[in-house]
């Protein structure tokens, strides 16, 4: 049976606030998918009949003062202890465990003129946060383009860390992100090693859930804002500083492009593949999923 976990919501909810006035922040001991969940909400608003009863919102488990009203489109940070049913990109399911994973959802209004690489900049801001750049050094996480935050090893391999997943929906004249993270933080079993395991805890042995929120929910709102205003090209350098893919051999399900070399990310946060001729093709993360090539050492 695992422990209680102590989260300070109102703590977090008092740091956060400054920056997403409105800010409700929940926490429930399980949820099939928070993504979900807070995208039902906000498909309730506008709805002919709808009411705060017509989608059930577990309380917090710490307060019911955190509790947020079924229809909302206004910022909200639900996170839960288990998440049963969550979802990666192209409907892949994320496995997590009590008291070993941090799974949280920030749904909050964006008003950016150019959404692309919004994936890419909440794994920078995430990997920031947990792994901040030292000079000269190179960096614990990388960031596998489009999605998912990697633990790098000596000799250049790596294994996956955590993994993003964005969803919008538009609600009451508003366009609304829902930005799903899920983080291995401790050890423990799992069915998937396509990609390896690895957790926060190998870079910091005392790192749990709570704790891993805590450093990196201020971080990720802060670049989101950033984001609004200056869109990708802000972030394009830090990016590039963590790019696994960065001049490997990559397979792709594009049909001019099955295969190639990675050459980096441009302005609007594409993956370049340079074919056999020479020529670099942008790749949009909508179009394809990215595999490494199976010759190179991360598999």
């Amino acid at each position: 049976m695992t422990e209680p976990m102590h989260w300070g919501a109102e703590q977090l909810w008092q740091q956060l606030l400054p920056e997403l006035p409105g800010l409700s922040v929940e926490v429930v001991e399980r949820s099939s998918s928070t993504n979900t969940a807070l995208l039902e909400r906000a498909r309730v608003v506008g709805r002919p009949g709808a009411d705060s009863d017509a989608v059930l919102v577990h309380h917090s488990v710490e307060s019911a003062a955190f509790g947020r009203r079924a229809a909302d489109v206004q910022p909200c940070l639900l996170v839960a202890e288990h998440q049963t049913g969550g979802r990666g990109r192209q409907g892949r399911h994320w496995q997590s465990a009590p008291g070993a994973s941090l799974t949280f959802s920030l749904a909050l209004p964006l008003a950016a003129q150019d959404w692309s690489g919004l994936s890419l900049v909440v794994g920078l801001a995430l990997a920031d946060a947990l792994d901040p750049p030292q000079a000269g050094a190179a960096p614990r996480i990388g960031l596998k383009w489009p999605n998912d935050l990697w633990l790098c090893d000596a000799g250049g391999g790596g294994r996956k860390l955590g993994g993003i997943l964005i969803e919008t929906v538009s609600a009451a004249s508003r366009r609304l992100a829902v930005i799903g993270v899920g983080l291995n933080v401790k050890p423990m079993p799992t069915t998937d090693t396509s990609s390896g395991f690895a957790c926060v805890q190998e870079l910091d042995a005392s790192a749990d859930p709570p704790g891993v929120l805590a450093r990196v929910a201020l971080p990720l709102v802060r670049a989101l804002r950033r984001f609004e205003r200056e869109g990708f090209a802000a972030f394009a350098a830090g990016y590039a500083r963590r790019d696994l893919l960065l001049g490997r051999p990559v397979r792709t399900t594009l049909a001019e492009v099955p295969e190639g070399i990675a050459r980096g990310i441009d302005p609007r946060g594409a993956l370049l593949v340079e074919t056999g001729a020479g020529q670099q093709v942008p790749v949009g993360s909508g179009e394809v999923s990215v595999r490494l090539d199976a010759g190179d050492k991360q598999g």
